[in-house]
């Protein structure tokens, strides 16, 4: 059986940074793309970045240059280090692997 686990998230003050992990048992990420979404209070779950299975990365405009995704295959460990946090980061949020999600990891920035 699949599973996803996120970690990482937790209240942090507006300018600080967080990094987040997504670890997967059952099946490694190698081969496939690896994505981190958000979900805010009241509002859709969006797409925040992509480490493709070639290793290709691609970011919403909002998180550019704030936030970098970065794998570790061996390691079964998807990272998602994010800098400059502001309150509209605000989020549950979540890692997926082809039809697996994991159960989210709240990351709360104050200002």
């Amino acid at each position: 059986q699949v599973q996803l686990l996120e970690s990482g998230g937790g209240l942090v003050q507006a300018g600080a940074s967080l990094r987040l992990s997504c670890s997967a048992s059952g099946r490694t990420f190698s081969g496939y793309p690896v994505t981190w979404y958000r979900r805010a209070p009241g509002k859709e779950r969006e797409f925040v970045a992509v480490s493709t299975k070639s290793g290709q990365t691609y970011y919403t405009n909002s998180v550019k240059g704030r936030f970098t995704i970065s794998r570790d295959d061996a390691q079964e460990t998807v990272y998602l280090e994010m800098t400059s946090l502001n309150p509209e980061d605000t989020a549950m949020y979540y890692c997926n692997m082809d039809q697996y999600w994991g159960p989210g990891t709240q990351v709360t920035v104050s200002s």
